[in-house]
């Protein structure tokens, strides 16, 4: 349907971002309005944001109806993108204001053309500068040459603003006027790699599907290290070749630098970024040029989804198996499944990219829903690492070392032949747990039924679910006995005190997220640690996420048995996912076999032997039958429902009051569970109690949902949020 125009003092409705649950009426004001145009509202004595929505409701007393303030300066909401709002929310039970604020995260939307003061590198850098002064260069430096406002710059260089302006005086940065909101340079897309082997016909392929401007969706499934991205941009370098734009998703910010640079020589310029690491301005900038086409690609984060596409021809998810794309707060979303049902709303081809697919994706190519094409080789003939087991039962290490001696002289002999060893350990910090050796009490939060982890490099406890953090006490909190507090179980950081103790003479780096004060700081260490600035790598999961060390030829897992433990129902899966992902940093440049050993106390555990057998297709199939006979994703129907507030009981008696009334689910064969406290039970003050809804494939489990809940006004001390397709049951 062709969006409407409304004359002047017709009424409309309006959606805005303020939680009210319904579209507003609003008069049309003089010059009209259109379905999808930007405007601005009176609501109470306020004015806000808000979008042509189509009709007015007609439910209100029409001489109260007033008029809409002004329409925008910005380009109107297409109706693909309030289709896709609409449906994500009603899939996710996501109230439409919510998924609104998705698509209007930028600030001052409703600008025109304005000029802004922004500062750049002019001139040259003197050889003897304060720390303020370098760290202003480095930073301007860091994104690419991009101008930046004076407030930004100051942000990211941690100075103040007169720093700033002294460099502006000694002509090592220029001020200067700039339209606020340029064009991206154009990219060229004519100029591809020499693909080899099945890479020439999965890119083929893609490419017809492009061509073909209709719904597909596309899982390209490559062992790591096959080109998976060398393929999937020749399908983008057909999107812009036919003049449509793509959108590439990535699962960490981590990810952007290595990737930008790809893209950069693939197409001859920088793409778009959109992350929690952008600065606003650039937000602006994004948004308004994504709306009018300026923008012919963008690399982001799973929010990138909700940029408002003038004509979004391609949709890629890169490692579409990371936990990463699950929003768990606000707004729960799975990026992976919206970005299906925004190319389904568009009509254009969507691309799941993985070496270790998820069974959800696996199992929609066995459905026949989703096409596959398999890259089975490694670029350039490198081969596959080798993944060998050490069964640590038998290695009889004493309490306070992790490491076993087999696996420290493999990390020798990298180290005499000038290669990388990567030793992961998926646990932040020192150590997970402090406890007191007189009472055995250990410390928690006082925030959250969690303990707290030691983190010495900050020489704090942090707490990982709310962020408080307090000293390592000296005496027990419990028992006062002074002396007594140790440090149980290993971290990265404890791992890095033996490697550091062990290897005296190796260069170590540690890869940690929370070991750095910015996604930049981050992206700088992880191009040292590619450059070969490190023989030994300690990370967390963050390492497994596509990074290239063409020098690391060594992985250690410390624990593989570690995502096995708890009642997790993708246990087995996310280990599978997570031991395969993390070997595969291992061996990637052309004459450097990779070996990847796993340190495991179950070596006959069906996981551990299908890792190392590598025998994946009978891993997902032996997977898939035992969720199908559980009745359980992707072969069935979950919803999860979270409660919280400040007292125990009245959350518990809220949550027995819903279990009570659950005729609506048991009229369509669902199942409820609980109310049970959450593995979790306590966060930020809160208490959180748990139920889950269970139901076969079938089922419309958000229209069963929605009428059980429609029963019910929760209380206003206490918050409900519904999970549709749960991953985490935290």
């Amino acid at each position: 349907m062709a969006d409407r125009v409304y004359a002047a003092g017709e009424q409309v409705g309006v959606l805005t971002t303020e939680p009210l649950g319904r579209v507003l009426d609003y008069r049309a004001p003089e010059g009209g309005c259109g379905d999808g145009d930007f405007v601005e509202v009176p609501l109470g004595p306020r004015r806000v944001l808000g979008v042509v929505w189509g009709k007015a409701r007609g439910d209100w007393d029409p001489a109260k109806v007033r008029a809409v303030h002004r329409v925008l300066d910005a380009p109107p909401m297409r109706a693909e993108l309030r289709a896709f709002l609409t449906r994500a929310a009603d899939y996710t039970l996501t109230p439409l204001p919510a998924m609104l604020r998705l698509a209007t995260r930028a600030p001052g939307l409703g600008e025109g053309e304005l000029t802004r003061r922004v500062f750049r590198l002019s001139g040259p850098v003197p050889n003897q500068m304060t720390d303020a002064r370098f760290r202003v260069v480095e930073a301007l430096r860091a994104f690419g040459g991009a101008p930046m406002t004076l407030g930004e710059l100051a942000a990211e260089a941690s100075c103040s603003t007169s720093v700033i302006k002294g460099l502006v005086k000694l002509g090592v940065v220029a001020e200067e006027a700039a339209p606020r909101d340029l064009p991206f340079a154009p990219l060229d897309p004519r100029h591809g790699p020499d693909l080899q082997g099945d890479q020439v016909a999965a890119a083929d392929a893609l490419v017809h599907a492009v061509t073909a401007d209709a719904f597909q969706a596309v899982l390209l499934k490559g062992v790591t290290g096959s080109g998976k991205t060398e393929v999937y941009l020749e399908a983008v370098a057909e999107t812009l070749r036919l003049g449509r734009q793509a959108l590439v998703l990535l699962p960490e910010i981590a990810l952007t630098s290595e990737f930008l640079k790809r893209v950069e020589a693939r197409f001859g310029a920088r793409p778009a970024e959109w992350h929690s690491g952008v600065t606003q301005t650039e937000r602006r900038r994004v948004w308004k040029q994504v709306a009018i086409g300026g923008a012919s690609l963008v690399v982001g984060a799973r929010s990138a989804l909700f940029l408002p596409f003038q004509r979004l021809g391609l949709v890629v998810v890169d490692e579409e198996h990371d936990t990463s794309y699950k929003q768990e707060e606000g707004v729960l979303y799975n990026a992976r499944d919206m970005a299906v049902l925004r190319a389904a709303i568009v009509g254009c081809p969507v691309i799941l990219a993985s070496a270790t697919p998820s069974l959800e994706t696996w199992a929609n190519v066995e459905a026949g829903k989703y096409t596959r094409l398999d890259l089975t080789a490694r670029f350039n003939a490198v081969e596959m690492p080798d993944m060998k087991a050490i069964d640590m039962r038998e290695a009889n290490l004493p309490g306070d070392r992790w490491i076993s001696d087999k696996l420290a002289a493999e990390v020798r002999a990298r180290i005499a032949l000038g290669e990388q060893s990567l030793l992961f350990l998926n646990r932040r910090g020192y150590a997970p747990v402090t406890l007191c050796r007189a009472c055995g009490a250990q410390v928690g939060c006082d925030h959250c039924d969690a303990r707290m982890v030691e983190h010495r490099f900050l020489k704090r406890l942090v707490c990982h679910q709310c962020g408080e953090t307090k000293p390592v006490p000296l005496a027990c909190p419990s028992c006062k006995v002074e002396g007594k507090m140790a440090a149980v179980g290993p971290g990265v950081e404890r791992l890095a005190e033996e490697v550091t103790a062990r290897f005296p003479d190796a260069r170590v780096a540690v890869l940690s997220s929370d070991l750095f004060g910015s996604a930049r700081a981050l992206k700088e260490q992880i191009e040292v640690i590619a450059a070969g600035g490190a023989d030994i790598i300690i990370g967390t999961q963050i390492v497994a996420k596509g990074h290239n060390f063409p020098h690391l030829t060594l992985v250690g897992v410390m624990d593989a048995d570690l995502g096995l433990q708890g009642s997790d129902l993708r246990a087995a899966e996310r280990t599978f996912q997570l031991m395969r992902q993390v070997a595969g940093r291992a061996g990637r440049a052309a004459g450097k076999k990779g070996v990847a050993w796993l340190q495991t106390h179950q070596p006959e555990h069906p996981v551990i032997r299908a890792i190392l057998g590598g025998d994946e297709e009978a891993f997902w199939r032996a997977e898939a039958e035992e969720r199908r006979a559980a009745g359980v994703p992707p072969y069935g129907r979950m919803a999860g429902i979270i409660l919280s507030g400040p007292e125990v009981q009245a959350v518990f008696d809220f949550g027995a009051e819903l279990a009570r009334r659950d005729g609506p689910l048991r009229a369509v064969g669902a199942v409820l569970y609980g109310p049970a406290p959450a593995p979790i039970a306590r966060v930020r003050g809160r208490h959180r109690v748990r139920l889950l809804v269970k139901a076969d494939k079938g089922v419309a489990i958000q229209a069963a949902v929605s009428a059980w809940l429609a029963q019910f006004r929760v209380p206003t001390n206490l918050r409900l949020a519904v999970d549709i397709d749960p991953q985490s049951f935290l």
